[in-house]
């Protein structure tokens, strides 16, 4: 039987990826990785709900991964975080971005970022088990339905 790896460390073993030290990495390159990471994980809990219309699930996906909804779980999961978990969410938080959310004040588009930064973190550090415990956690402590 095959053993059962993440998702990033198969692209890695794959692609022949070399190692680096995430803990390096800029908070936006982090928020980067998991706004993706983010999405896909929705986008698959969407699709998993309802063989829909391309249109009605891309509907449903905007409604959970846009900032303002994003903010209001990172404010969920302020005191679940651990001080590491903590320290990553706020440089993603405090990272100056050159772009802005279309449909979002500057403070909730912060929070996103931050929120995305610990994400990427987390997947990028293969925790997989903790990203999706915040996920599902975030979702039930603001009552948002997939």
């Amino acid at each position: 039987m095959e053993e059962s790896m993440s998702l990033f460390s198969a692209i890695k073993r794959e692609f022949s990826c070399g190692s680096a030290d995430i803990k390096t990495y800029s908070p936006l390159t982090l928020a980067f990785v998991g706004d993706a990471v983010y999405d896909l994980i929705v986008r698959s809990l969407v699709a998993a709900g309802a063989n829909a219309s391309p249109n009605l699930l891309h509907k449903k996906k905007s409604g959970i991964v846009k900032a303002g909804v994003q903010a209001a779980c990172a404010q969920a999961l302020l005191d679940e975080l651990s001080e590491e978990e903590m320290a990553v969410y706020k440089r993603g938080r405090n990272a100056h971005s050159h772009s802005v959310a279309k449909n979002a004040s500057v403070g909730d588009y912060r929070k996103a970022t931050g929120l995305e930064a610990l994400y990427g973190f987390l997947y990028l550090t293969d925790r997989m088990d903790r990203l999706f415990y915040l996920i599902k956690r975030s979702f039930e402590k603001t009552g948002i339905q997939v």
